[in-house]
């Protein structure tokens, strides 16, 4: 799909839909610097580090020198030098990119049409329980830990890290603020963390970010050996379920690949567009 495509399609007013969440979402925890064509978004305190993307409502063309007054940038304040932005609202983006020597990963973005039914969670899960984690819940630390074992070991396939990597990666986040910072987000409602639980223990979790009628899907990860039992599917339909009781119309997400794509689109998951996160080679 190109930019000439969407002219006259319903997505270009979905997309345009999307790209005010996706400038809107950073400005709770960030500082914004502007750059022209190019938005950088700085972290303020702790916590996950922001990008830089296309300004809001910047059609021109984006420049390699642009693109290198904001890598100086976020090298001179010790930050990544990532940026992430929609292939086809900003075409232009991506050149100017690689030509600077970052990587780019293209991730299929996948909106939810607003009227798919979607099957209870516990439904799909084989019955294991599937729970939105509310601030107190003790498993909480367990629901923000999964997911980095989740990704250390990408792909749909078992892999090996357990509960006993699962308790490791706990104790070596103790302590480190992630969890009160996420309690302070529930309880502020922009973010709501789904999870399978067994045992008291999140074995794959995900979260929503709600603002106003539109919240993205991220981080749903399951424990690697508990992988192929649909529990990454019943904590995207639960996440769903919340988005939709606090008046969400539109529910996105990045899909990692082509495979992940598939099983979301069970869930009636359709492909909408390219998600593009570009930084610097391995």
């Amino acid at each position: 799909m190109t930019s000439a495509d969407l002219d006259d399609r319903p997505e270009r007013t979905l997309l345009d839909r999307l790209e005010r969440y996706y400038d809107a979402v950073p400005r709770h925890g960030a500082r914004v610097e502007d750059f022209g064509p190019l938005t950088l978004f700085v972290r303020e305190g702790q916590g996950w580090p922001f990008y830089a993307r296309p300004a809001r409502g910047w059609s021109g063309a984006v420049s390699a020198a642009a693109v290198a007054r904001v890598r100086a940038r976020q090298r001179e304040l010790g930050i990544p030098e990532s940026f992430e932005w929609i292939a086809e609202t900003t075409p232009t983006l991506r050149a100017a990119i690689e030509s600077s020597g970052l990587v780019v990963h293209e991730h299929p973005l996948m909106v939810l049409d607003p009227d798919a039914p979607v099957p209870a969670a516990d439904a799909l899960s084989g019955g294991l329980r599937v729970r939105t984690i509310n601030s107190d819940d003790p498993a909480l630390a367990s629901a923000l830990a999964v997911p980095h074992l989740a990704f250390a070991e990408p792909g749909t396939g078992v892999g090996s890290a357990g509960v006993t990597e699962l308790a490791e990666a706990m104790r070596a986040r103790a302590g480190d603020g992630s969890v009160e910072r996420m309690v302070a987000r529930i309880e502020a409602g922009q973010t709501s963390v789904a999870a399978a639980v067994e045992g008291g223990t999140a074995l794959c979790a995900g979260q929503h970010q709600p603002v106003g009628s539109v919240s993205e899907i991220v981080g749903v990860g399951t424990l690697p050996t508990a992988r192929r039992r649909g529990l990454g599917i019943a904590v995207t339909a639960a996440l769903v379920a919340d988005a939709r009781s606090r008046g969400v119309e539109t529910v996105f997400l990045s899909a990692g690949d082509d495979d992940v794509a598939r099983i979301y689109a069970r869930l009636g998951f359709r492909r909408v567009a390219t998600a593009l996160i570009a930084e610097p080679a391995e």
